[in-house]
């Protein structure tokens, strides 16, 4: 597709964006209402526990050292990337780029996720094998890595390539939900709703970017262009 219907296909893009954000933060809102209700016992802490007990067993091992990556790149190194990226695309000028990240970070990890934390304030399980904060509900590492697959393959992967992309994201994102339980940080509701979490904002800011984001594309697609054209002349 030519830089002409860029910007619509940008328009289509962040609309088809915006049903899949409303389904998404249903899955995080809905339920932390519930939760919040009775943050002990909710309706699901059957199915919470029953969970729990199938992630016993043996605490050392190819699982356990699977599981501590995760937890690594769920906190500090989950950080890094996206502030990585975001000094890039100021340093290309990609002003519209920044602003979507910068966006999508600040609203899904520092308000939602926070903020829910902070409404809900639900115990997490006993004995956890990490170090954990305050507030159970919704798993902020969840959250993370759906973000982090949203926003990456927006950025930086072509959209004839997204739906390799969106697969492999979500096999990612369930194994940081997996391992969030399997360390005893969080109850298996909590990763559920923190993975919609994160993908509600991701796609919000995709539906609200979207637009300028196909215009600053193409903008680049006829710089690109013009420098390849100037170097032959």
């Amino acid at each position: 597709m030519g830089p002409a219907g860029a910007p619509e296909a940008g328009r289509r893009a962040a609309a088809a964006s915006s049903s899949r954000a409303s389904c998404s933060w249903g899955g995080a809102v809905l339920p932390a209402l519930v939760v919040r209700a009775d943050a002990a016992h909710p309706p699901f802490q059957g199915l919470d526990d029953r969970w729990l007990i199938w992630m016993g067993g043996p605490r050392e091992g190819p699982y356990r050292v699977a599981a501590a990556a995760l937890d690594l790149f769920g906190g500090p190194v989950g950080a890094l990337l996206p502030l990585s990226l975001l000094i890039l695309l100021l340093v290309r000028r990609r002003w519209v780029s920044a602003g979507f990240l910068l966006a999508a970070t600040l609203g899904g990890n520092m308000l939602l996720v926070q903020g829910l934390k902070h409404l809900v304030d639900r115990p997490r399980p006993a004995d956890p094998l990490v170090r954990v904060d305050h507030g159970s509900f919704p798993s902020g590492h969840a959250a993370t890595a759906a973000l982090l697959v949203v926003v990456l393959g927006v950025l930086l992967v072509p959209a004839a390539r997204r739906r390799a992309w969106w697969i492999g994201g979500a096999a990612f994102t369930l194994a940081m939900m997996w391992s969030r339980t399997w360390l005893h940080a969080h109850w298996l509701s909590d990763t559920v709703a923190g993975a919609a979490a994160g993908a509600g904002v991701g796609l919000v800011a995709w539906w609200l970017f979207g637009p300028a984001l196909a215009r600053e594309r193409a903008r680049a697609h006829d710089r690109r262009g013009a420098a390849a054209g100037a170097g032959t002349a």
